[in-house]
């Protein structure tokens, strides 16, 4: 398909050059005032487009030859006495038409938007280049992405920074694809992580301080215990909320259970998560979200609870074989702390890590934000530390209206 409207004449310093609908340009370029020519004027010439900016709307060209030699010189716009040529008005973008980052034509807005956040996208041996100058090699599942969709180079260049990490962040980015996608999607992700472990455990420590008293070492086993499972808490909370990077396609069982994970895989990771080129979210998909990780927070927290007052309730029993006192507590019935748990987690926290992770957002998207980092950082401790105090405070309430504390 031409590239111009014909027919058009080009004026060069030393030939004349007619487009008639002919990609290919056979003209010797002898003249008077050019008897002897500095290059073969039998070889065949190809005029190409060699740039196009949108930003200064101009077109540079240049002649090629056609038979292998490496010789070309430039034209540009100033040296061509030339109208700016007309574009067809068939399907753009596409890789073979050259204005495209993706190998589907009429990519349109959204691969130059996804683009703009996360780079080109990058075809296998452009991949294979990049990781064999690194002498790094890709996850299966990101060299399948790589054949059969290509990879953003946002995502590959992460991935090659984050592999060659100390221990033990550089073998779970290897070797575990859940925080690796999740890091791919959102740098920040191990920083709320650990923000929300930190704030977690001081606020437990300081509320296990005050209630235990000085029987605290004494009980030491029991904080312990709390604190372990605390963490697991805080990692699923902030984990399952989190946006992930979507490498390749998902392999999708048939059957029932096929449908419902396709269903699953096409939720937003949470409720507020910002839409982008290729992630679009419907109002039912956003309201499914929130039942969804409530069910999967109610599961997480009932095994936690089973876990945590299990160990709770061992010690307790232990200690009490030994030595009884009048004033031991009673021990916390098993089933009953484990399902409150299950639903403090399914509603209360649910709900407010929804909100957290909006904000949290909002936030990281400004452009006051984008241009200093550590605002995202210190309101990020700001919001998780009160959250935390306000659910710790809600839980407390929670427990004694179930007769559980």
């Amino acid at each position: 398909m031409s590239l111009f409207s014909p027919p058009s004449h080009f004026h060069l310093p030393n030939a004349v050059v007619s487009h008639h609908g002919s990609d290919l340009i056979n003209l010797p370029l002898h003249s008077p005032q050019n008897p002897k020519p500095s290059f073969d004027p039998l070889r065949p010439l190809k005029l190409v487009a060699s740039h196009h900016s949108p930003i200064h709307n101009r077109r540079g060209f240049r002649l090629t030859s056609c038979l292998g030699s490496d010789s070309a010189f430039p034209i540009s716009p100033q040296n061509v006495d030339l109208t700016e040529p007309k574009l067809d008005g068939g399907a753009g973008g596409g890789r073979d038409g050259g204005d495209g980052d993706s190998s589907s034509g009429g990519g349109g807005n959204e691969e130059d938007a996804e683009g703009e956040e996360f780079g080109p996208l990058l075809r296998f041996d452009e991949v294979m280049k990049e990781t064999e100058a690194c002498g790094v090699e890709l996850p299966l599942d990101m060299l399948e992405a790589a054949k059969t969709t290509g990879l953003r180079k946002e995502f590959l260049l992460r991935y090659l920074a984050l592999q060659g990490a100390a221990w033990p962040l550089g073998f779970l980015i290897k070797y575990c694809s859940m925080l690796r996608n999740r890091m791919l999607a959102d740098p920040s992700f191990l920083f709320k992580v650990g923000t929300e472990i930190v704030i977690d455990s001081c606020c437990a420590t300081f509320a296990e301080v005050q209630k235990r008293g000085k029987d605290f070492w004494n009980e030491f086993e029991l904080y312990a215990a709390d604190l372990l499972v605390g963490i697991v808490v805080d990692i699923a909370l902030v984990g399952m909320l989190a946006p992930y990077a979507r490498i390749g396609k998902p392999s999708i069982s048939h059957g029932l259970f096929g449908q419902m994970q396709q269903a699953c895989a096409s939720l937003p990771s949470s409720v507020f998560e910002a839409e982008r080129p290729g992630c679009r979210f419907s109002l039912k998909q956003r309201v499914a979200t929130f039942f969804y990780k409530g069910v999967l927070y109610g599961s997480v927290g009932f095994v936690c609870g089973i876990i945590g007052q299990g160990i709770a309730n061992t010690i307790m029993n232990a200690k009490r074989s030994i030595k009884k006192s009048e004033e031991d507590v009673a021990v916390p019935p098993l089933v009953k702390s484990a399902a409150l748990w299950g639903v403090f987690l399914a509603i209360s926290s649910n709900t407010r890590y929804q909100i957290v992770n909006g904000l949290e957002g909002l936030v990281e998207a400004s452009p006051l934000t984008k241009r200093v980092p550590p605002i995202a950082m210190a309101f990020t401790i700001g919001v998780r530390f009160a959250n935390n105090i306000y659910g710790g405070m809600q839980f407390v309430d929670w427990a004694k209206l179930s007769g559980v504390q």
